[in-house]
C-alpha cells in the first residue's frame, strides 16, 4: 500500500539561524496508524508538522499527502487543502471564543463548501459523538479544558481528513483530561483515523502510537515500532 503522507529530501532553513529547522528528510506515514513525532525542544517536530499540513513550505524537497504535492500548492490550494484534507489540534486549543460550541465545529465545515443546514447537521453529529451535545449553545470559555480539547477534535474531524495533526494534544491537560483526550484519539484511530501525534511525552507515545520517529537537530534519529503495532 502507497503510503499515506511522503517526504522525500524535506529541508526547512530560516534566515535568522545557521542550523537548518529540517535537514534532508525522507519519511513515509502508513495510512490507518498513529504516528508519534517526538524528539527535543527545537528538534523540528512542530516544523513538520506545519510543513505537512501546508502551513509553511519546504526549502527544498517533496511533500505529497493523499496524492497531493503539498509543496506545489499555491496560496489558495494550501488553504483549500488544509480545509479538506487535514485536520489540526493545537496544545491551546485556537477554539474562537465568539462562536457558540456548535458554531465552532460548523464553521470548518462551512469554509469545506458545505451548505449552512449540512455544516450544522455534521456539526451536531460530531457534538453527538464526543459527548458534547449538551453545551451546543454555549461558548468555549464555559467549557473544561477537557471539553475544549474534545471541541477542538470535533472541529478537526468535522470534514473527514485522510490525516489528524496533533500537536501536544494532552500538553495543556491535567492528567485525567489528557487520559480522556488520548483516549479519544484512540478510539478516532480505531474507527480508521490516520494520526500524526507530536509529543514530548515519552509515556504517552508509547502507550499509544503504532510508531514513533525521533528527531535530533532536524534528521531522523531513530524510527521504532512500538508495542502497540503488534
Amino acid at each position: 500500500m502507497d503510503p499515506l503522507i511522503s517526504l522525500r529530501g524535506v529541508s526547512r532553513c530560516y534566515e535568522a539561524t545557521t542550523q537548518p529547522a529540517l535537514d534532508a528528510i525522507d519519511l513515509d506515514i502508513e495510512r490507518g496508524r498513529i504516528t508519534a513525532i517526538m524528539g527535543p525542544s527545537g528538534c523540528g517536530k512542530s516544523t513538520l508538522l506545519n510543513l505537512i499540513g501546508a502551513l509553511d513550505r519546504p526549502t527544498a524537497g517533496e511533500i505529497t499527502v493523499d496524492g497531493a504535492r503539498v509543496d506545489r500548492l499555491g496560496q489558495a490550494a494550501a488553504a483549500r487543502f488544509r480545509r479538506t484534507t487535514v485536520g489540526f489540534v493545537f496544545q491551546f486549543f485556537h477554539l474562537l471564543d465568539d462562536l457558540t460550541v456548535r458554531d465552532n465545529v460548523a464553521i470548518a465545515a462551512l469554509l469545506a463548501g458545505r451548505t449552512r443546514s449540512d455544516a450544522e447537521r455534521q456539526a451536531d453529529e460530531m457534538l453527538d459523538q464526543l459527548g458534547l451535545a449538551p453545551y451546543a449553545r454555549r461558548f468555549p470559555a464555559a467549557l473544561s479544558g477537557g471539553e475544549r480539547q474534545r471541541l477542538a477534535i470535533a472541529r478537526a474531524i468535522v470534514n473527514d481528513p485522510a490525516v489528524l495533526l496533533a500537536d501536544e494534544p494532552t500538553g495543556a491537560l491535567d492528567r485525567r483530561n489528557g487520559e480522556m483526550a488520548l483516549a479519544l484519539l484512540e478510539d478516532l484511530n480505531r474507527r480508521g483515523q490516520t494520526i500524526l501525534l507530536v509529543t514530548h511525552d515519552e509515556q504517552l507515545a508509547t502507550a499509544t502510537a503504532h510508531r514513533i520517529v525521533r528527531l535530533i537537530d532536524g534528521r531522523i534519529a531513530a524510527d521504532q515500532h512500538s508495542r502497540v503495532a503488534a
